[in-house]
């Protein structure tokens, strides 16, 4: 299904956005500022090209409990999680944004993955009380940092996805730092009407998807086919912190995930790097990373923060070491370590 361009888009100074953001703003004219009105919880950001599914029926909880990799058994009403779909051999190939209000379970998934899954899903009924479908069409999503006085739910009814990371949820494992950089960060995801996309931002400042991607970069957050390809597991990219539980009943790929844990380490590693930002061009996203003349791995994610200038999330090779020096597009790169070897 090809993605919904946004109404946001004739906002003023829009330009809109490339890749998978492409139905949606980059910016409104200074992403700079932008950041910084989203780190001041000024502004919202328009994600409505994410898709958005439903599951209704008795046993959903218990269905999508036993396929993915979160507890969710046992999910209370209005509670937030984020739960990985793998393949048989351990690969991430969803990431679940995941609340329940009641009655049916709310996912929003990144933009033009949303019919692969409900298709997987659908594969999956058998004879239990489930009915999967795909909402995008109807609702969208806006996201928005939280303030000391926002609560989860929104005061007009909407529903809200809250962002876990960088919490460790539940019986798991963190493969970066406990004293990580984005403690504290607090975002969510409104589902909105679509019709109502206009009302739900109301008077705010819109910021574009450089200025999330950049704050995201910044955070360490991993983003599902930026961070990770046809390979990459959860280890890699220090996804088990808020979106795996390493104790709880069989689910696809579930082997990789505990054989990973309990007797070795991932083939790769998750990296930040800051970047030399002499010069007024940054590196490609997929641009190879360098330890002198030798590849060591690629650039997942690369933005221009507003206040540690051009920065970027790479997955190197899990022998690299922790003090070579980098290049990317031939700009050198300084290794803050996530994941370590």
């Amino acid at each position: 299904m090809p993605l919904i361009p946004s109404p946001l888009l004739a906002r003023p100074r829009a330009v809109v956005g490339d890749g998978a953001d492409a139905a949606v703003a980059a910016h409104y004219g200074d992403p700079l500022r932008e950041q910084r009105m989203l780190t001041e919880g000024l502004a919202v950001v328009d994600l409505s090209h994410r898709d958005v599914l439903t599951i209704g029926g008795q046993d959903r909880l218990r269905w999508l409990h036993s396929m993915t990799t979160q507890q969710l058994a046992d999910l209370s009403p209005n509670t937030s999680r984020e739960s990985l779909v793998l393949s048989p051999k351990g690969h991430i190939e969803h990431a679940l944004h995941l609340v329940d209000d009641g009655t049916q379970t709310w996912i929003t998934v990144e933009p033009g993955t949303g019919v692969s899954l409900l298709d997987w899903l659908t594969s999956m009924r058998f004879m239990l009380r489930v009915e999967p479908l795909l909402r995008t069409q109807e609702y969208a999503v806006l996201g928005e940092p939280i303030s000391g006085q926002t609560s989860a739910a929104d005061p007009t009814g909407w529903l809200a996805w809250v962002d876990p990371w960088p919490q460790l949820i539940g019986d798991t494992a963190a493969y970066g730092p406990v004293e990580h950089p984005a403690n504290g960060r607090r975002w969510r995801e409104l589902i909105v009407p679509r019709r109502q996309l206009e009302e739900a931002v109301g008077d705010r400042p819109l910021a574009g998807m450089w200025a999330a991607e950049a704050l995201r970069v910044a955070a360490w957050r991993p983003r599902l086919g930026f961070e990770s390809d046809h390979r990459t597991i959860a280890h890699e990219v220090d996804w088990l912190r808020t979106a795996v539980h390493l104790h709880k009943g069989c689910y696809r790929g579930q082997e990789t995930i505990a054989r990973v844990h309990n007797l070795g380490r991932p083939p790769r590693r998750l990296a930040f790097l800051h970047l030399d930002g002499s010069g007024h061009v940054l590196p490609a996203r997929g641009a190879a990373v360098l330890a002198g003349d030798r590849q060591v791995g690629h650039l997942t994610s690369v933005a221009r923060h507003f206040e540690d200038g051009p920065v970027a999330l790479a997955l190197l090779k899990r022998t690299t070491p922790t003090d070579a020096l980098l290049s990317a597009d031939g700009i050198s790169a300084a290794q803050s370590v996530i994941v370590a070897p």
